[in-house]
Parts: C-alpha cells; structure tokens; sequence
C-alpha cells in the first residue's frame, strides 16, 4: 500500500448496513455517519500532526454521497464528494485517482458488484459495518 492511506466511504452502503431508521430521513443519517467519520479521523494524528497514524488509520476519509444525501457539507477529517450520478461510479473514480496518485485505498461498503470493480483499479474493500465500529 502506498504511503499515505485513504479511506473511501460508500455513504448509502454504509448507512443502509444497519436498520436503524436511516429510510425515514437519508440525508440526517448521511450527517450521522460524517459525524462519526470525523470522530475516527480525531482519533488518529493526521500527516501534520505527531508523526504517522498507526498501522491501519487512514490519513484521508473520503465520504461519496448520493441521491438525497447529497448536500452533506465536509467537517474536519471527512472530506464529501457528491455523486453527480451514480453513486458506484463516483466511487470507483475517487478510488482509481487515489490509487494512480501513489495512496493505499481502502474502500468501505458491502456491494459485492462494486468491491470487485474495486479490486480492478487496485483498491482494497472493507465491510460497511466495521466503519461504524471505527470509533466508540
């Protein structure tokens, strides 16, 4: 893996991984989510900070969102791309330009379809359920 570490987050993957209601407002869920995110990024010093994050902490999270997600603004730690189409394909660009720039990717979401267009670009994949256990 490269020497700076990315983690790239499928929002509505990771937001529908658990049935907690997130149907009835996506867009609060998605914040939810960022919000958590940024607490995973507080937890580990970041390029600037004393020195490296530890084995496994991503120097850079990157939130896709889709559809009526869309409009999450970014907070310290999480940076949010909008989709301006499918959500997959926003995915999978982020994750191929990250890889080309020399990053280790490591993209969180449960769609098995999209984890093996993934694996093409040479992106790694983790399940949707371990971003949320991330941070306590």
């Amino acid at each position: 893996m490269g020497s700076t570490l990315v983690l790239v987050v499928d929002a509505a993957n990771v937001v529908g991984s658990v049935p907690d209601g997130w149907w009835r407002d996506r867009r609060a869920a998605t914040v939810l989510l960022r919000d958590h995110l940024a607490l995973v990024a507080a937890q580990a010093p970041g390029p600037s900070g004393a020195g490296h994050p530890p084995d496994g902490a991503p120097h850079r999270i990157v939130l896709v969102t889709e559809g009526q997600a869309r409009g999450v603004g970014p907070v310290s730690g999480v940076e949010v791309v909008e989709a301006p189409g499918e959500g997959d394909d926003e995915i999978v660009a982020v994750a191929r330009r990250e890889v080309e720039s020399g990053a280790g990717v490591v993209v969180a979401t449960a769609d098995r379809e999209l984890q093996s267009r993934l694996r093409q670009t040479g992106a790694e994949v983790m399940s949707a359920k371990a971003v949320r256990h991330r941070a306590g």
